[in-house]
């Protein structure tokens, strides 16, 4: 088992009562899972995000904590919040890191995989349900 180490598991969804697509306005949430599978008790700091759209327009996002919190997470503990963006485009991905420091003092960072947001299209299916995660 690595000493320090969070795994994340990510859950977007479109979100069609937020987005007005005749103005380019697409809503997303996505639900995160942040697990401890290290051997030492660990604190999420900050966090990093690139939020792009089918243009290839890029954002970068940084601030401290999630949803307002830094989670002290123990070996075996998770910790789920779900958060959102507004894309120009039906379509984008996002992918990132958290920055955490273990109780010994040891800092290291937790790679969160690209992962691709999609709006339902009409008559289609809910690609929400059935997220794609790409490594």
């Amino acid at each position: 088992m690595p000493k320090y180490e969070f795994q994340v598991e990510v859950q977007p969804q479109y979100l069609p009562e937020q987005s007005a697509p005749d103005a380019g306005r697409y809503g997303f949430a996505y639900t995160i899972t942040i697990t401890n599978t290290g051997a030492m008790t660990a604190q999420l700091i900050s966090r990093h995000w690139i939020i792009c759209d089918a243009h290839g327009h890029m954002e970068e996002v940084k601030g401290l904590g999630v949803v307002g919190q830094q989670p002290l997470l123990r070996p075996g503990e998770a910790f789920r919040y779900t958060s959102g963006c507004m894309l120009h485009t039906a379509s984008g991905s996002m992918h990132g890191s958290y920055f955490c420091v273990a109780e010994d003092g040891e800092q290291f960072s937790c790679p969160i995989a690209l992962f691709m947001l999609e709006a339902d299209r009409p008559g289609g299916t809910d690609h929400a349900a059935t997220p794609r995660v790409l490594h």
